[in-house]
């Protein structure tokens, strides 16, 4: 199946799309998926401690109506504030999983390996995220990395 190719620019910290040979670049792997997995804001849980005091839980109005687990975007958003700690990088690949659950659940992946690593960012949390995709009925993996920061 063939989608619109979003393409993430970690130095702008958003994706966007990219115009090619006249037409909209297109993709026919899983980059887009995990891009907007990742990259996108899911709503906090009434439990979750906000970075700031303005109440706001973010994430995608569609999700309200999400049954079960079937929710875009990732929690990462809330990290935007927090020191690079070991806790920090448990929660961020906590994060990373939790936003890419669906393709387990979906078919799409047989398993997911997931890396996080703190980057030295001098205006705040930076993390080098690695994403690798096992295919279900294959020996075949497909990896992706992307840079998040929080500034």
């Amino acid at each position: 199946m063939t989608d619109l190719a979003l393409i993430w620019s970690a130095e702008a910290g958003l994706a966007d799309l990219v115009i090619e040979g006249g037409g909209l670049m297109t993709e026919e792997g899983l980059r887009t998926a995990v891009l907007i997995s990742l990259m996108t804001d899911r709503r906090a849980r009434l439990d979750d401690a906000l970075p700031s005091d303005d109440g706001n839980r973010r994430g995608w109005w569609g999700d309200v109506a999400a049954e079960g687990n079937d929710r875009i975007g990732s929690r990462l958003w809330l990290l935007s504030r927090a020191k690079a700690t070991t806790e920090t990088l448990v929660a961020a690949r906590d994060h990373v999983e939790e936003a890419l659950a669906w393709m387990i659940e979906d078919g799409v992946a047989r398993a997911l390996e997931i890396t996080v690593v703190a980057q030295g960012d001098v205006l705040g949390l930076g993390l080098a995220i690695q994403v690798a995709i096992l295919h279900p009925g294959a020996a075949t993996t497909t990896r992706f990395d992307f840079v998040w920061s929080a500034s």
